[in-house]
């Protein structure tokens, strides 16, 4: 890499013990400066490292002098020798040498931060987004933004490798909801129409495959208007790839490599073959859809052993659970009311109850009165706990209890200390239902999107009992986190028109909804199927990092605001004329 320019001979991180007597050129800013018994020491930044300059006023009063203006981030060029440090760094590539400046020019000064610019910083996260600017000259965020890069260049260089065609698709285009809101954007040459930004290029890679680009991929800008939490913002990269002629296996199998071959390139991390896990399997045993797979306390299905012995909680239940809690029988009283009623505000589920196992059983609750001590402490051992341990019992709807012990699961896991550090589990749900319904609106919805195709057994089900039908579709999970999902998309006509008419679209509505879309795929369309990566998500787990926004150079904060740019905000009178809009109050305050 060459790094000369006009203004530097060198980086401020490349210079070494061979360096040492070369004179060099270095420009960067002042991250520390410090004045000791008339010598001006002077750490030189830039994103390639960190070298150390000095001014000793016995070598040359003037130049000490002028190096006693320097502060916290001025713009500095030095001119100097390369010589070997006494006080040597050992925790700097660069710490075995300094460099004796003969010339400095201060090319720009800086007010003083408002937050200090080290690995660790004093700056609140408002503070350090509204100065994003600054935040970006910190340590880590320059490693996560590198490292961003690194994977982006390793995912187009893999992709291209394996035959996928990088293609771009529009950004204005027609609001097509897909399950969250479009951003929508209004036409100022056809009054009253608004093109939308989309959610994800979806149409248009399946589109693709009706056209003959049999592999396709794109890391694409999306947009969804929906409420944020750590893992989402309103805008977002995707890594967006489609594939004809493939079923099932072929998708899963080519990114399972992909993944794999990321991990171990970038991070030096050999991951275990990916577990396909059914979606019913992981509610089951995780109470979760994207479980954490990295440590045990599997939830155990004890409906049958409990109900019959005249507990009404458990006999009136559609299910009761069992979650095992390691060490769980030297917890305080105080820590289990604390998930009690962690419980109570999280889900309305009528039963928890708690059973420890030291050398003789207690519990919360008529447990062991109703069910006796033999057949409670076989629940404990059905439920893989040991002596020392606990068991947490809920009981109710299926679905709501076993969320509720899933969320409970990562909970505790967490406080406990009991999740592996460093290591990185991944594995493919599959089988998810094609529908779940909706009871506010009476009507089926799709689980992931309606191009979704249904398990080829289960066609038939569509007429008689929609419920039932598996989907084609399939999520990758890494360490409790959904980080690519995907599907095998419809390519006959006429299912897809059933998916339409069973999600309750009308023809009408349909056709002027997705009626290019319906007419493409009577035009010979392929077998096909994609899948898509979180790029921010995927970027953020193989950090380490707990949120997306850490990993973006310019997110939006937690209520979907840009602190830097203040934006959103409102736009002029003359703008909203030429527009065509109008602004009416809101009845929100």
């Amino acid at each position: 890499m060459n790094t000369k320019t006009a203004y530097r001979t060198h980086t401020c991180g490349e210079l070494r013990l061979s360096d040492v007597g070369k004179r060099v050129v270095l420009v960067g800013w002042a991250r520390r400066v410090r004045t000791l018994g008339g010598v001006v020491f002077v750490d030189l930044w830039d994103r390639y490292g960190i070298t150390q300059v000095i001014f000793n006023q016995q070598w040359d009063k003037d130049l000490y002098e002028q190096a006693k203006k320097i502060d916290r981030e001025f713009v500095i060029q030095v001119e100097g020798e390369v010589r070997e440090r006494e006080n040597k760094n050992p925790n700097i590539p660069t710490g075995e040498i300094e460099i004796k400046a003969s010339k400095l020019t201060i090319l720009n000064i800086s007010k003083l931060p408002p937050f200090t610019l080290e690995e660790h910083t004093d700056g609140g996260e408002e503070l350090r987004a509204k100065y994003r600017y600054l935040d970006l000259r910190r340590p880590p965020m320059q490693r996560n933004l590198i490292f961003r890069h690194k994977l982006l260049q390793f995912t187009r260089n893999w992709l291209s490798k394996e035959g996928f065609l990088e293609l771009e698709t529009p950004f204005l285009i027609k609001s097509t909801p897909e399950g969250a809101r479009d951003f929508v954007v209004p036409s100022r040459l056809y009054p009253g129409h608004f093109f939308a930004l989309p959610q994800s290029p979806q149409l248009f890679k399946q589109l693709f495959m009706i056209s003959g680009y049999d592999k396709y991929f794109q890391i694409v800008r999306c947009f969804r208007d929906e409420d944020l939490r750590a893992d989402r913002q309103p805008e977002f990269t995707q890594i967006d790839c489609e594939m004809s002629f493939v079923d099932e296996n072929d998708v899963l199998n080519t990114f399972e490599r992909f993944v794999t071959d990321a991990f171990k390139e970038l991070l030096n991390y050999d991951l275990e073959p990916f577990i396909r896990m059914p979606y019913e399997e992981a509610m089951n045993k995780y109470g979760s859809d994207k479980p954490d797979v990295r440590f045990g306390m599997l939830i155990t299905d004890i409906t049958k052993d409990v109900q019959g012995h005249g507990f009404k909680v458990f006999d009136n239940s559609e299910y009761v659970g069992a979650l095992p809690v390691p060490g769980g029988a030297t917890l305080s009283r105080k820590k289990w009311d604390q998930w009690e009623e962690y419980i109570k505000q999280m889900a309305d589920v009528p039963g928890f109850f708690y059973v420890t196992w030291k050398e003789e059983l207690k519990a919360k609750g008529p447990i062991i009165k109703i069910l006796g001590e033999e057949t409670t402490r076989e629940l404990l051992i059905k439920s893989k706990a040991q002596q020392g341990d606990a068991i947490i019992i809920m009981a109710g709807p299926w679905e709501k209890t076993v969320s509720a012990l899933g969320t409970l699961r990562m909970n505790i896991a967490k406080e406990l200390n009991i999740i592996p550090k460093d290591t990185f589990k991944a594995l493919f749900v599959v089988d998810f239902p094609l529908f779940s319904w909706n009871e506010e609106e009476n009507r089926w919805e799709p689980n992931h999107h309606p191009f979704t195709s249904p398990k080829d057994t289960d066609i038939h089900l569509l007429d008689t009992d929609p419920g039932q039908v598996k989907a084609k579709a399939y999520d990758l999970v890494i360490n409790g986190v959904e980080v690519a999902g995907g599907s095998i998309r419809i390519h006959d006509q006429k299912i897809q028109q059933k998916i339409f008419d069973l999600l309750g679209l009308s023809r009408e509505e349909a056709q002027q909804k997705f009626g290019f879309f319906l007419e493409a795929l009577q035009y010979g369309t392929p077998p096909h199927g994609g899948i898509a990566f979180g790029f921010d998500r995927l970027t953020a787990i193989m950090l380490g990092e707990e949120t997306i926004r850490s990993v973006i150079a310019f997110p939006k904060n937690k209520s979907g605001r840009d602190p830097m740019l203040d934006a959103p905000a409102p736009i002029s009178p003359e703008q909203l004329k030429e527009l065509h809009l109008k602004i009416v109050e809101s009845d929100r305050e």
